[in-house]
C-alpha cells in the first residue's frame, strides 16, 4: 500500500535581523519551499540613490512544510523560532500568500480619483486587485492619485501604496 503524501502547511519563520535573504537560501538548498517577498524601493544616500530590493515583512520567511521537515527548518542558522498563536505554529492559509505574491506582482496602474472624502486614520477596503476584501487604515494620502494603506499582517503593519479608486471607506453600522 502507497503512503499518503504529508500535508503541507504555510508557516512564517522569525529569522535574525538582516538575514531573511541568507536564511531563504540556505532552506531552499535543504530541500525546504520557501517564499521571501522581495520589494524594491529608491534609496538616499548623501551621495546617490540606489534601487534596492528588501523584504516586505522584516525578519520573516514563509516556509511550506510538512511536519516532518518543520524542525529541518528551525535547525536553519539565522532563524529563531516559528511564530506562533496560542503556543502552537500559526498556519498561514494559501489563499494569503497568493495574495502577497499578487501584491508583488501587481503593477498598479494609477488613475484620477472620483472624489476625495477619505481621511488619514480612516477604515477603508481595498475593492479590486489582488488584495480586493482587505480592511486597513489610511495612513497618508500621496499626492492626488495614491494613498498609503496599513493592513495587518503577520502581527506587524504592512505599508501598502495604493491607486484612490482601489479603496472605499468602511462604513459605520
Amino acid at each position: 500500500m502507497m503512503d499518503k503524501p504529508e500535508t503541507k502547511n504555510w508557516h512564517a519563520l522569525y529569522v535574525r535581523s538582516r538575514s531573511e535573504k541568507k536564511v531563504a537560501a540556505q532552506l531552499q538548498n535543504a530541500g525546504i519551499e520557501t517564499y521571501l517577498p522581495l520589494i524594491t524601493r529608491l534609496k538616499q544616500w548623501s551621495d546617490r540613490k540606489k534601487r534596492v530590493e528588501e523584504p516586505l515583512f522584516r525578519s520573516y520567511v514563509f516556509v511550506h512544510v510538512s511536519s516532518k521537515e518543520f524542525f529541518q527548518a528551525l535547525q536553519v542558522f539565522g532563524v529563531l523560532k516559528f511564530v506562533t498563536f496560542e503556543q502552537q505554529p500559526a498556519k498561514i492559509p494559501d489563499n494569503q500568500i497568493l495574495a502577497i505574491k499578487r501584491y508583488i506582482a501587481d503593477s498598479d496602474e494609477d488613475v484620477l480619483p472620483i472624489g476625495n472624502d477619505l481621511h488619514e486614520g480612516q477604515l477603508v477596503r481595498i475593492t479590486s486587485g489582488p488584495l480586493m476584501g482587505l480592511t486597513g487604515t489610511l495612513a497618508e494620502k500621496k499626492g492626488k492619485r495614491r494613498l498609503v494603506v496599513l493592513i495587518e499582517s503577520v502581527g506587524q503593519y504592512v505599508p501598502i501604496n495604493i491607486s484612490y479608486m482601489k479603496v472605499e471607506p468602511v462604513k459605520d453600522f
